[in-house]
């Protein structure tokens, strides 16, 4: 047997050597007989899967931590620990991934369907067990053969604002209105008056930009010239950048914000950090206004669609959002043949007028 005490530890040390590799460790008790089980134990694994080829299991748990550790840093990091946790809770009677078989999966699929969630939410949460499962076929570990069910997820009705909508939403948002319960504008406490005119600022910037949520609530002052009037947009979701070009609203607004700058982010918490919106005061601002069918995501729909009905084609409109694939720009392309075919309208208009 070899293990062994360290001066600075109280634990023994299992180390030992097997075909030319090292293998070290602390077995984490100050018993002896405990230590040595342990290293036979360990020895014993080693060899069934080196020379029988069987690989090592992998507890489910374990499964979802190593998944998530290599996706640190995604912008969808939120949620995907969300999906990851139903996954937990739903499998938490199995102990190792390898137990999990395409049965289970799908008893998931229809489990999580009737719980009410939509077919949207299922394909992500499904994604995220695809992932996890992969990932730890990658890294080598007992896994089964396993046949992932489908989603097909149908496009809802595109919703975005119209004027007289964007116009309800704003002034549902100024900053100076008279809201139940609070003084008046001028008698607000400067952190109430700066939470206020943050969400406003937010929401046009939103509008105006057609930058995903988290692109504006992670915007860092390095990557914004007022002078020039550009903002160099890292897009975190599909890992590219763009150099957006600032509407006059966007400008004044970084103007005075960039005046009373004392942090990193253009819109940053009580701790120095990105701001963070919560989805839950971002419905409330909708609900407000009147408009509870509305989402962050509407404001970019938005954008969108009236890029495209003032004459943008679908491929300018692509390179606009940031998207990496024409595909999901094509979901406005019905927008963009009712552009179309109103040019075409307007050119026999001329024609029949000068005949």
């Amino acid at each position: 047997m070899s293990v062994l005490k360290r001066a600075n530890s109280p634990f023994w040390y299992i180390q030992f050597q097997m075909n030319g590799k090292t293998y070290i460790k602390s077995s984490k008790t100050t018993e002896r007989r405990f230590a040595e089980q342990m290293e036979a134990n360990w020895k014993k694994g080693l060899l069934t899967e080196q020379v029988l080829g069987i690989k090592k299991r992998l507890p489910v748990v374990e499964a979802i931590n190593l998944y998530l550790d290599a996706k640190q840093g995604l912008a969808t990091m939120r949620n995907l620990k969300r999906y990851c946790k139903q996954i937990e809770n739903h499998f938490r009677a199995k102990r190792h991934w390898d137990e999990i078989q395409s049965f289970d999966i799908e008893r998931f699929r229809i489990d999580l369907r009737d719980k009410g969630y939509s077919d949207q939410t299922i394909k992500h949460v499904l994604g995220a067990i695809r992932g996890t499962y992969r990932h730890a076929k990658r890294l080598g570990y007992q896994v089964r053969e396993i046949e992932f069910p489908s989603i097909k997820t149908t496009p809802g009705k595109l919703r975005y604002l119209s004027v007289e909508e964007e116009h309800r939403l704003l002034q549902s948002l100024d900053p100076t209105r008279p809201v139940k319960g609070l003084p008046f504008y001028p008698n607000r406490t400067a952190v109430m008056r700066k939470d206020m005119h943050d969400l406003f600022d937010f929401f046009v910037m939103l509008l105006d930009t057609g930058a995903r949520f988290n692109e504006i609530a992670t915007l860092q002052w390095s990557h914004v010239d007022v002078m020039k009037g550009t903002i160099n947009l890292w897009r975190s979701k599909v890992r590219n950048q763009s150099i957006l070009y600032m509407t006059e609203r966007v400008k004044t607004i970084l103007s005075g914000r960039v005046q009373n700058n004392d942090s990193g982010f253009v819109f940053e918490n009580r701790k120095g950090g990105p701001k963070g919106y919560t989805s839950t005061t971002l419905r409330r601002a909708f609900r407000r206004a009147g408009l509870p069918d509305c989402t962050p995501h509407t404001l970019r729909h938005t954008h969108a669609t009236r890029l495209i009905q003032n004459g943008m084609t679908i491929y300018e409109v692509k390179e606009i959002l940031g998207h990496s694939d024409i595909r999901t720009t094509m979901r406005y392309s019905h927008l963009e043949q009712e552009t179309v075919f109103r040019k075409a309208q307007m050119v026999i208009e001329r024609l029949n007028a000068s005949k």
